[in-house]
């Protein structure tokens, strides 16, 4: 399987950022690590083993970066408005910068996707520049910037809580459609450790019906946890629905 690892000097957050690629050619995938973790945690915790079939045969390419949490969401002791700033930072880095190295390497439209806080990152991501991505597949994160911020906000991170501002949607905003063109699909468990997914989920899913976003939101069993194995297992169920036609 090719594998690389590429520092990126980011502009947006003054210094230099990993990215983890494995694979070559088919659908890329952005795939955003665990709560404060690097570019190898999907090599680390087994998750490329596990699509190993997928990356072998090229049926997709898989960009894992670097994060910043320990400086944003993570940061608890730290102001926050510095904390939210950092978070807006690593937005510009994901579209203004990792984004045009993976479509330099692959310029197909990627799916993005993450466990935990990843799935944070992958959501954000997708409501906040759906035209960047192909599709959305999110499993586990806690959807809510209070659980983090306790309670705090200003319009930075108001733009980092789809929670907050998908209410807040005209009916007939444009990106309403757009999401529409794309599959999404937000998965958790209800075993343990996953309660506030669950939670925030549920809320997502209101805002989902009302808007008229046609996300689906999928509730496992509760033996489900907020764990690997179980992401393994989610992921090799729903990373085919994005595949059809992809081969």
């Amino acid at each position: 399987m090719h594998y690389q690892e590429e520092n990126i000097h980011s502009q947006a957050l003054g210094k230099w950022m990993q990215v983890a690629s494995y694979g070559q050619g088919g659908l890329p995938v952005l795939a955003f690590p665990t709560q404060n973790s690097m570019c190898r945690n999907y090599g680390d915790f087994g998750m490329v083993s596990q699509l190993a079939p997928e990356l072998e045969s090229g049926r997709i390419q898989l960009f894992v970066p670097d994060t910043v949490d320990i400086e944003s969401w993570s940061a608890e002791g730290g102001e926050p408005e510095g904390r939210a700033a950092r978070q807006e930072q690593y937005h510009r880095f994901v579209t203004e910068e990792l984004l045009p190295l993976m479509r330099a390497r692959n310029d197909r439209l990627p799916l993005v996707t993450g466990g935990s806080m990843g799935a944070n990152h992958a959501v954000i991501s997708f409501f906040r520049r759906p035209e960047l991505f192909s599709g959305l597949l999110a499993l586990s994160g806690v959807y809510d910037s209070d659980y983090f911020f306790h309670g705090w906000m200003n319009p930075t991170l108001y733009d980092s809580s789809p929670e907050r501002f998908l209410p807040n949607m005209p009916p007939d905003h444009p990106y309403i459609a757009l999401y529409n063109q794309k599959k999404m699909i937000l998965c958790v468990g209800q075993g343990a450790w996953e309660e506030d997914g669950v939670r925030t989920l549920r809320h997502l899913e209101r805002v989902f019906s009302e808007k008229g976003i046609h996300a689906w939101c999928d509730f496992w069993g509760y033996d489900v946890n907020h764990d690997w194995p179980w992401w393994f297992r989610q992921m090799r169920y729903f990373l085919p629905r994005f595949l059809d036609g992809n081969a």
